[in-house]
């Protein structure tokens, strides 16, 4: 298997851009190709993407889910790796990736996402997303839990095949917050969902407007009404865009 694609979805995403796409560009091997994927940002994010080299692709509707298929329609990478634009990857992702889905019974991959910021390194959320990845689906759907499932989000790089990403028909569009843990529901008829034992680093800009204590109450409020199936609609109410 060879040929990754890194899809990025962004919108308003100035102050974070230009320090992810330097990472990405220390790939070693490099990506096969890198995909900024807009939709609609105000400020330079699409200067700072083309100035770095990489694609940029219009997208005619806002939403991770609208982007990232967009993005994906285009790639011609076999793997697509889904990448915020805040979050930063060890050089030998691509090495990572090729090496995790050269297992057939994997369908799905993705690192632990240690939160962090100028000034701290949010070492308790962090530890509680790890630990989520296990316990949402052990809570939720132990049926699957025991056949591989584990609940990725984006902020952990998630990464499949491409051929697996299109039969289980992509990121659902109509939802606009947890299209991620839906995905992996979906590709576990594929193969196991893997977590790996290598980090990627994400912003606490959220963390850092709303305090760790709301923002905590928020992630466990929104994990747990949609694992007792509560419309994702409804859920991001609570989930707020915040740059």
């Amino acid at each position: 298997m060879s040929g990754v694609s890194i899809i990025i979805p962004t919108l308003n995403e100035s102050t974070t851009l230009g320090r992810t796409l330097r990472h990405l560009n220390l790939l070693a091997p490099p990506a096969d190709e890198i995909l900024v994927v807009d939709g609609g940002s105000q400020d330079n994010t699409r200067e700072i993407a083309r100035s770095a080299g990489v694609t940029v692709i219009i997208s005619e509707q806002t939403g991770r889910s609208h982007q990232m298929n967009k993005g994906a329609e285009v790639a011609t990478g076999e793997i697509l790796c889904f990448l915020h634009a805040d979050t930063l990857v060890p050089d030998d992702l691509v090495t990572i990736v090729e090496k995790t889905l050269a297992d057939p019974t994997v369908a799905c991959g993705g690192f632990i996402s240690i939160m962090a910021g100028a000034n701290t390194t949010r070492w308790g959320i962090s530890l509680h997303n790890y630990l989520k990845t296990y316990y949402t689906p052990l809570l939720f759907r132990p049926h699957l839990f025991v056949k591989g499932l584990r609940i990725l989000f984006g902020d952990q790089v998630m990464f499949c095949r491409r051929s697996d990403f299109w039969d289980c028909g992509g990121f659902d569009r109509n939802l606009p917050i947890m299209e991620d843990a839906d995905l992996c529901l979906k590709l576990l008829r594929r193969g196991k969902i893997r977590l790996l034992n290598r980090v990627v680093q994400c912003s606490d800009r959220r963390v850092a407007k709303l305090g760790a204590l709301k923002a905590n109450a928020i992630y466990f409020y929104i994990g747990y009404l949609w694992g007792i199936g509560v419309s994702a609609t409804y859920l991001k109410k609570f989930y707020d865009d915040i740059r």
